[in-house]
Parts: C-alpha cells; sequence; structure tokens
C-alpha cells in the first residue's frame, strides 16, 4: 500500500503536497456516501495525473460548538485516518477546528487554506457540505471560486442504499438500537473500535472465559450487550466473544468492553486491538446464578461462532498510517 501523508497545522511548507484534487468533510466514520464522495475525487485526480486527499478538520465541528454535549463518533481520529488510508487515497489534511478556524470567512478558506496552502488542482464536496463562518461556505460558492481561481470542482448528490439516507446519523441511531447489520451496510465494513487491553478483575478467568478489556469512550452510543467480534492483533485476525456493558449480575458498573478471544492463549495486556463488530447476539442480561451465566456465555459462543463463519472475511479495510 503507498505511503500516507497526513498533512497538519504545523507541518512545513516545504513538506506539503501540492496540486492535489481534495475531498472535503468531516468523513465521521467514512461509510459509504464519504467514499462515493472520496471515489469522484481519486476519479478526478486520476484524469488530472494528481494525488487524491481529504481535508478533514479535528476536534468535530460539533465538539467545538457543543463543548458540554457528549459527542458519540462513529470513528476517532486515528480511525478516521486508517480508514482513509484504507481506502486509497494519497493523504489527509488534518485542520484544527478552533476559534480561529470556526470565525474564518468561507472566500478565505478557499483562497488562503485550499489554493494559497494546498495549491489544489480540484475540490469535490458532498451536496450539503457547508463551511466557513457562519457556514456560509456552500456548493455554489465552491464552484464560483473554482471558476475565478481555476480548480475543478465537483458536487456529489444525494447518496442513499435502497431508498435509506447514508449518514452517520442513522448509523449511530442503529448502533444505539443493537441495529448493528443495518449499520455495517451502511457503514460498508463491520463497525469497530481499536484500543489496549486493560488490567480487570480476572473474574472471566475463573468462569472459564478469560477477556481482554477495552474502556471504550463514555461517549460510545452502542447498545449493550452481547457481541460476535472479529480482532485485529499483531496482524492476525482472531474471532470472538464479546460483551459490552455494566456486567448487571456483578457490579452493574462503568461500561466495559470485554472480549473472549477463541482458540487464543497468550499475555495480551497494553497490546492494542482493533475490535470489528460482526454480529448482536442479544442484549444484556442480570443472571441469578453463575451456572445460568456460565450455559449462557457457552450458548453467546457457539452463536458467535456461526456468526463468525457466515462472514469469514468481514473486517474493515485499515491502511497504515505514521
Amino acid at each position: 500500500m503507498p505511503h500516507f501523508t497526513v498533512i497538519r497545522d504545523d507541518t512545513p511548507a516545504i513538506a506539503i503536497v501540492k496540486g492535489a484534487v481534495v475531498a472535503l468533510g468531516n468523513f465521521d466514520g467514512v461509510h459509504l456516501g464519504h467514499r462515493v464522495v472520496l471515489k469522484a475525487a481519486q476519479d478526478m485526480a486520476a484524469r488530472r495525473g494528481a494525488p487524491a486527499m481529504a481535508v478533514t478538520f479535528e476536534p468535530h465541528p460539533r465538539s467545538f460548538f457543543n463543548p458540554n454535549i457528549a459527542q458519540f463518533r462513529l470513528t476517532d481520529a486515528r480511525a478516521r485516518l486508517r480508514l482513509l488510508a484504507g481506502a486509497g487515497l494519497s493523504g489527509a489534511v488534518v485542520m484544527t477546528f478552533d476559534a480561529a478556524r470556526a470565525g474564518t470567512a468561507a472566500e478565505d478558506f478557499v483562497a488562503r487554506d485550499l489554493v494559497g496552502r494546498l495549491g489544489v488542482t480540484g475540490v469535490v464536496a458532498g451536496y450539503d457540505f457547508h463551511f466557513g463562518k457562519g457556514r456560509r461556505g456552500s456548493p455554489d460558492l465552491l464552484r464560483a471560486m473554482g471558476e475565478r481561481l481555476g480548480f475543478e470542482v465537483f458536487i456529489q448528490p444525494h447518496v442513499d442504499l435502497d431508498g435509506r439516507a447514508v449518514s452517520s446519523t442513522a448509523i449511530r441511531n442503529a448502533l444505539g438500537q443493537g441495529e448493528l447489520e443495518e449499520a455495517n451496510t451502511l457503514l460498508g465494513y463491520p463497525w469497530f473500535v481499536s484500543g489496549e487491553v486493560l488490567h480487570g478483575d480476572k473474574r472471566g478467568r475463573d468462569l472459564g472465559y478469560p477477556t481482554a478489556n477495552l474502556r471504550l469512550d463514555p461517549a460510545c452510543g452502542l447498545r449493550h450487550g452481547i457481541y460476535a467480534v472479529r480482532v485485529g492483533l499483531d496482524g492476525k485476525r482472531l474471532g470472538g466473544v464479546a460483551s459490552f456493558g455494566r456486567r448487571p449480575t456483578f457490579d452493574n458498573g462503568a461500561p466495559l468492553l470485554e472480549i473472549h478471544l477463541f482458540d487464543f492463549a497468550g499475555d495480551l495486556y497494553g497490546k492494542s486491538l482493533d475490535v470489528a463488530f460482526i454480529a448482536f447476539l442479544r442484549e444484556e442480561l442480570k443472571f441469578d446464578d453463575i451456572g445460568a451465566l456460565v450455559r449462557q456465555m457457552d450458548d453467546d459462543s457457539a452463536r458467535a461462532r456461526a456468526a463468525l463463519a457466515a462472514q469469514p472475511t468481514a473486517f474493515p479495510a485499515l491502511g497504515r498510517i505514521d
């Protein structure tokens, strides 16, 4: 896979890729709708013999404007870059979204940032993408400035899937309802999280189901329950069953993702895992005794193995970033 270049606010001018075709957006989830925009940028770039890159923002503008409201993001900053790299782009420009950025006039953003700093030769955006102070920047403004400043513009029309809107909001809602198949269909890949394995209370080991534990973002809106998962570890893919929730049978504590890997033995503490959610199996339940819980875990494991066998290659395409 070709090298993926990440350009940030502090990247020196000499290291900035010039003349790229850029796709504009927040790209939370890098879902099927986003991928149509990215593909349009790649096609334009191929015609021009130019690199194709994404221009995106961090933190998400919603978080900047509403700092006291927890935002359930489908992908954190690193996961988004890995997905963009996996989509075959040459790189991404990550612009810090702060008070200065929020106060930049749309015309100045285009003239100074896109043309002056990046030297873009083409711009692709979705039909509903707005930018700049007061969100005054629009597809029409992009077209007008492209004609004036000499870069090509393509505006991607609305994208749906069998009559259903493809949007980050629709995917978040599906994950919150446990409608994992719908969420993964709209994403175009299994939704995933990444994290470092933490020390736990070792309770799973005593039950015959040792687990690797990850603490997810507190804003994660995934429905609590039991899932079939496929885990990326050191370049390998491992099947497993996972519980996300508060462990009502034991402590009803803070939400935790507990993953039992099938046919695996080894020390995972401190390791980084990519956990792809393949199927929702059931809601989280409270059991009256440990025996009933273990019997249910046996059943969950069998169902998880079957779900994984039905989707033997399902895993997100993740590129490498430095």
